[in-house]
């Protein structure tokens, strides 16, 4: 389901990334859970629910690197 809010994003998600990084993720996979509406869109047979969150986190990972344990924005 798209998300409306930050506060309702996964814990993995509320809990590691910044602000920022959760406005991109959520952007993300609500763009991404209209796209792969259709079954026909998604490769093999993973769920619109898994490609949205697959989506969501290459986005993040567009602008966010992981260093040490936190997550940074990229420097370009």
């Amino acid at each position: 389901m798209p998300y409306q809010s930050l506060r309702e994003l996964p814990d993995s998600v509320k809990d590691n990334l910044p602000k920022h990084g959760q406005e991109i993720y959520k952007e993300a996979y609500n763009n991404a859970w209209e796209q792969y509406a259709d079954p026909a869109k998604r490769r093999g047979d993973e769920s619109r629910e898994e490609v949205s969150h697959k989506v969501a986190w290459a986005a993040v990972k567009n602008e966010y690197e992981k260093k040490d344990d936190r997550w940074v924005r990229k420097n370009k």
